[in-house]
């Protein structure tokens, strides 16, 4: 087995991964034109010219990427496919220099395993504002936030106050 960037033609097999794995909720559900769109961002496992594992690697900006869709075969289960996905895409964050990975996940054993930590949901504003908050199970929320490297004080989203109007129209001759 081993680890690839993604390409266009696997987009088909990336999907029917994912929607199989939406279907009990466990991952997000991901249209064709969607992993099309993002093709960029995923890796996949390879097994004997089969596509056996997917994952994406959402890049917030330098200070943050995410581990998400997530999905190996059952019968490549146990068979080091998810570890390989995973350090295949902790390296690619590497070679950008991000400062941080995160993910949300049911299985946070298997990504301790691999050097993530747990968090509480609060200190990944990125990841919260882009889809927890439109998520169906966001009041009810059964996932682990995790992350691997070291995440700043204060994440990529910042709010800054809007100059009032008063203010702008002071400024003008």
């Amino acid at each position: 087995m081993r680890a690839r960037k993604a390409l266009l033609p696997d987009a088909s097999a990336i999907h029917g991964l994912i929607f199989e794995y939406s279907r009990d909720n466990t991952l997000i559900p991901r249209s064709l034109t969607e992993i099309h769109e993002n093709i960029r961002d995923f890796t996949v496992i390879e097994n004997r010219d089969r596509i056996v594992g997917c994952g994406a690697l959402h890049i917030y900006g330098k200070h943050l990427a995410e581990v998400r869709s997530i999905a190996v075969w059952s019968l490549y289960r146990g068979r080091n496919a998810g570890s390989i996905l995973i350090k295949a895409m902790l390296e690619e964050a590497k070679q950008h220099r991000i400062a941080c990975v995160c993910l949300f996940t049911r299985v946070p054993k298997f990504f301790a395993q691999l050097g993530f930590k747990k968090v509480k949901n609060e200190r990944l504003p990125d990841k919260v504002y882009k889809d927890c908050r439109s998520c169906k199970r966001r009041d009810e929320c059964d996932e682990v936030a995790m992350i691997r490297g070291r995440l700043p004080e204060l994440a990529g989203l910042e709010i800054k106050p809007r100059k009032s109007a008063a203010k702008r129209k002071g400024k003008k001759k």
